[in-house]
């Protein structure tokens, strides 16, 4: 199989901070993520000044400033973006970012960027798909709360405006998922459906899932990530924390290798037990020579490196040729 792509999601984790930013770049490249993934947005282009926050992010951050007044706080503007972008590069990790506005496509196609992340809540947004399409760039398209409808008009807008390069991730938005919730047979669904490839952008609490999601094909696997669980913000509870990242991708890669290429066949490892475990055809008793081999007189014991049990019809019925002690490997 190809290997995983695995995004290290930031998110707003770096409370606004270039530092604490820096910082997860560097978490996430020490454990071998192949991107790391932040948020690009202009607050006022996001979301109404009087837009109420989801509920697990009202339980993270409280109650009494608005939605509008907690994401105003965690932009990152062009110049940070671009220190960023060169970060990413000084420690040999993609950069990604995905835009929530029309303005942050502008901004993240200007970087140069190779991958654009569509967010869950674009997915019924025209202007922003079709504007994304135009770019012909390679596409990762994340399907929180959709159906299979919502995710055929999501293919059919930006494959209409030019681009081909598509994988959707199965998704669920609440943080942290619960088990109950994931329904990671979903993500097989959408490949059957649309002929696509296919990948998770995970919730929930701990590493088991995205590590079964490879398992079940995934190709591309999303999660979030912090520097400590404890840090104000809306995301931080429901990340991991850097050993739990390691722990995650070590774990992935162990299970590409494991999944290897389906043909079923002794492992180079394994051949030299095959003698020791199988059996062979070897006297019952002591047999004399020109003695007719019967089931009174043979059977089938360990080590493998004599006559196969599977000629034991064959063997049936014919003469020894020598005098055999018992346990010996019988020869005809």
């Amino acid at each position: 199989m190809n290997k995983v792509f695995i995004i290290a999601e930031a998110g707003v984790n770096h409370n606004g901070s270039i530092e604490l930013a820096k910082k997860l770049i560097d978490v996430a490249s020490l454990a071998g993520a192949d991107a790391v993934k932040f948020q690009s947005f202009k607050a006022e282009n996001l979301v109404c000044k009087n837009a109420q926050k989801a509920e697990y992010q009202k339980e993270t951050t409280g109650s009494k400033e608005t939605q509008f007044e907690m994401i105003k706080k965690l932009e990152l503007d062009y110049s940070k973006h671009k220190e960023l972008v060169r970060y990413c590069n000084e420690k040999n990790i993609m950069f990604l970012s995905s835009p929530f506005d029309l303005d942050s496509i502008d901004l993240l196609n200007k970087l140069g960027i190779e991958i654009f992340k569509i967010p869950s809540g674009e997915i019924e947004n025209m202007l922003y798909l079709e504007k994304i399409g135009k770019l012909n760039k390679k596409v990762i398209l994340s399907t929180g709360m959709c159906n299979l409808s919502d995710i055929e008009l999501a293919l059919n807008v930006l494959r209409n405006n030019g681009t081909n390069d598509i994988t959707v991730l199965h998704c669920n938005t609440e943080y942290p998922t619960p088990m109950q919730d994931v329904n990671l047979n979903a993500m097989n669904t959408i490949k059957e459906a649309f002929k696509i490839k296919v990948g998770y952008s995970d919730h929930t609490e701990g590493i088991e899932v995205p590590i079964a999601a490879v398992a079940l094909g995934a190709e591309v696997i999303e999660k979030h990530f912090t520097l400590d669980k404890q840090m104000k913000g809306p995301d931080h509870r429901a990340s991991l924390n850097p050993q739990e990242l390691k722990d995650m991708i070590d774990s992935i890669r162990n299970i590409e290798i494991a999944l290897g290429d389906g043909v079923k066949k002794p492992s180079s490892s394994e051949i030299k037990n095959r003698d020791v475990v199988r059996r062979s055809v070897v006297a019952r008793r002591s047999i004399n020579k020109g003695e007719v081999f019967t089931e009174e007189n043979i059977t089938v014991k360990r080590p493998g490196y004599g006559i196969s049990p599977r000629m034991w019809n064959y063997i049936i019925g014919k003469t020894a040729i020598k005098d055999f002690q018992k346990d010996e490997l019988i020869e005809i």
